[in-house]
């Protein structure tokens, strides 16, 4: 267990699938449904490798500004989501999806300029991004022989604040509120515009916060590439579904899914396929998602036999 690299590999990994889950238990407790994590993500992989690689400015100084950048930027790009949702009524579910694969082909477009993201220097046939100087790279501290990212620190920091406020605070009553009954908090002086609309934005700035830590963490490498963001924000938000929209609980499954992540490797070296992890992640899924559900829908016959 305390052996070097059995989990400081994990955790690391852990962080940005945490963070995906915060900020889709926000929207989720507005009744929104934010599905476009993955592209948020890739969005803020992109701000996080476009300021790491040109601000010429101290490690603290650069990390911080990439961090910022990419919150702002994928921050935005899920307020066109909720711009669409609130002025044209067009469900967030489509259009944070759809968002989410014009992201991608923004970014792949960015790899084809040297302005923007693609290297100086590349030498592959494969278009990459600059490879990021120390300096733009989230530092590391050693526990137990193992080298963990100071990303898990920030995770676990924005869970527990997300955590509060959604059930200490007053922005989180008038989000739950919004969620359980829109009707009644139209009544009780509740913008669903505002309320709801600056929920689903924190949404996308937390994917662009934890694809920020995943470009700087070292588990995703040294440079932006088309794939970086490796079906992270897709797991973050299997993760929110798990946790039953409660953040402290989301704390153990994004460790569980990044052990089932980094474990792939593992399998991998032994001659077993990876992809035998995805379908341990989907019966983990079923099991914990089906129950439940059948549950509501016995409740919900009964509601109705008991009504007539």
């Amino acid at each position: 267990m305390r052996s070097p690299g059995s989990w400081g590999l994990t955790l690391s990994t852990a962080a940005p699938l945490l963070v995906v889950a915060a900020g889709t238990i926000v929207a989720a407790k507005a009744g929104l449904s934010n599905i476009g994590q993955e592209g948020q993500l890739l969005l803020g992989c992109a701000a996080a490798a476009f300021i790491g690689t040109r601000a010429d400015v101290p490690a603290p100084l650069v990390i911080t500004l990439s961090f910022l950048g990419a919150m702002v930027l994928s921050g935005l790009w899920a307020g066109l989501a909720a711009l669409m949702k609130f002025t044209r009524k067009v469900p967030e579910v489509m259009s944070t999806l759809l968002l989410g694969f014009v992201a991608a082909q923004i970014t792949t477009f960015g790899l084809t300029k040297k302005w923007l993201l693609l290297a100086t220097k590349n030498t592959s046939r494969v278009n990459n991004g600059q490879q990021l100087p120390d300096r733009a790279k989230m530092p590391t501290f050693t526990l137990f022989g193992n080298q963990v990212s100071w990303g898990v620190i920030i995770a676990l920091v924005v869970t527990v604040v997300i955590s509060f406020v959604l059930g200490r605070t007053t922005i989180g009553f008038r989000l739950r509120m919004l969620g359980l009954n829109a009707r009644t908090a139209r009544r009780a002086g509740v913008s669903a515009a505002v309320v709801g609309g600056g929920a689903l934005i924190a949404s996308g700035a937390a994917a662009g916060l934890a694809g920020g830590l995943w470009m700087t963490g070292g588990s995703a490498g040294d440079r932006f590439t088309s794939n970086v963001s490796s079906n992270i924000g897709w797991q973050g938000l299997l993760v929110a579904l798990l946790a039953r929209d409660r953040a402290s609980l989301a704390i153990p499954m994004a460790f569980v899914f990044a052990a089932l992540r980094t474990g792939s490797s593992f399998l991998a070296a032994t001659g077993v396929d990876r992809r035998i992890t995805d379908v341990v992640q989907a019966m983990l899924v079923l099991a914990l998602l089906v129950p439940p559900a059948i549950a509501a829908v016995q409740r919900r016959r009964r509601g109705t036999e008991g009504a007539s």
